[in-house]
Parts: C-alpha cells; sequence; structure tokens
C-alpha cells in the first residue's frame, strides 16, 4: 500500500472513532489529510472505495501470524473470531461497515481465505465451504455487532416490564424461561459456547456430507 494511500485510510478511521462512520465523508478526509477532495480521487475512487479500504485495513488485523498459520484449524478460526470481536469492541461502528461492505480487498480476501482453508482442512466438502463461511461470518459479525450497538446490553429484560410494547396474550416461550432472562450475562463464555457449537457443526458437516 502507498504512503499516501495508507496516510488517507488512517485518517478515515480517525475520523470514524471520533465522530461515528457517518463523519467520514471525501471532504472531511481530505481536510484531515491536508489535501483538496480531488488529490484523493488519485488513491480511492469514490467514498464507496474508500469504506472498502477501511474494511481492507480493519481485517488486514485478522490474518494469523506465520505462528498461528501451523495451528489446527477450530484454533485459526476461534482467534479470528477473537480478533473480530475485539476490533468491534476498539471500534464500535465497525460492526456495521463489516456487515455492509463486501470483502473486495487484498487484505478481506485473504482474511475469508483463512476461513475457506480452515473449513477445508476440517474435512468440509467444497461444496458446503462457501455456505458455511457465510454461517460462521454472519454469526461472528452479527455477535460483534449486536454487543456493539447495546442489544446485549445487561438490564431487566422481564417482558412484564415491557408490557405496553409486547403483544396481547400470553407469551409462553417468555414465561417457560422467565427464570433465566434477568440472570447476568458474561457475553464472553457466551461467546466462546457459541463458537464451540459452530466447530461441532462444521464437525458434523465434515463427517456427515463428506
Amino acid at each position: 500500500m502507498g504512503g499516501r494511500r495508507e496516510e488517507i485510510l488512517d485518517a478515515a478511521l480517525a475520523i470514524a472513532d471520533e465522530h461515528g462512520l457517518d463523519a467520514v465523508s471525501m471532504r472531511a478526509v481530505a481536510d484531515r489529510v491536508g489535501v483538496t477532495p480531488m488529490a484523493l480521487y488519485r488513491h480511492v475512487s469514490d467514498k464507496a472505495a474508500l469504506l472498502d479500504g477501511v474494511v481492507g485495513r480493519l481485517l488486514a488485523t485478522l490474518l494469523p501470524s506465520d505462528a498461528e498459520a501451523g495451528h489446527a484449524w477450530n484454533e485459526r478460526l476461534s482467534a479470528l473470531a477473537h480478533a473480530c470481536r475485539a476490533i468491534t469492541q476498539l471500534h464500535p461502528w465497525a460492526a456495521h461497515l463489516l456487515f455492509s461492505r463486501p470483502a473486495v480487498t487484498p487484505d478481506a480476501v485473504r482474511a475469508v481465505d483463512v476461513i475457506y482453508t480452515a473449513l477445508i482442512e476440517a474435512g468440509v466438502p467444497e461444496r458446503e465451504v462457501p455456505r458455511l463461511e457465510r454461517l460462521i461470518s454472519t454469526f461472528v459479525l452479527g455477535f460483534a455487532a449486536s454487543e456493539a450497538s447495546g442489544r446485549f446490553a445487561p438490564g431487566p429484560l422481564d417482558p412484564r416490564s415491557h408490557r405496553g410494547r409486547l403483544p396481547d396474550g400470553e407469551l409462553p416461550g417468555h414465561s417457560r424461561i422467565a427464570p433465566w432472562l434477568d440472570l447476568p450475562v458474561d457475553l464472553g463464555a457466551e461467546f466462546e459456547a457459541d463458537l464451540d457449537d459452530i466447530r461441532r457443526l462444521i464437525e458434523t458437516v465434515a463427517r456427515e456430507q463428506g
């Protein structure tokens, strides 16, 4: 990556951290870098390309090190998932961006390839690899986005406290699990349990469809 392009992406990341993703624009980045907006077009063709570059910059941090590349497939997937969650904890706006932009830059495509390779090594039939990659990516990004947005924030979950926003009549599912709805949630432990479920799903697909 050229020095100026790297500076442009750094500026976009800084603006998003300071003011939110909506504040990232070609003009705002140009002002931060100290050039005219037209000067940016030699390095990023438009705002969409700028955001794609930011996605690539974020996903580049997920790529395994040379030492990690030799780990077992499930360890590599787990490391990738934890790294993605860590990114969204550091940059809460990143979850929405990663969810909404395709992986089109070289670093972004390499991150996806890490998942493809791990699934192939797990014995998943090649025809099933793209589907499982989408499932894994959707889970990890969805969890990260929900956590970053506060959807998983602790608080009273008892439906009785939100009766005005709930439909009339009984809610049998809520009633059945009511004793567990208000318990404190350890999101780290829940994330680990979800990853274990995904690992077992991968192993089942590899065993039954391989």
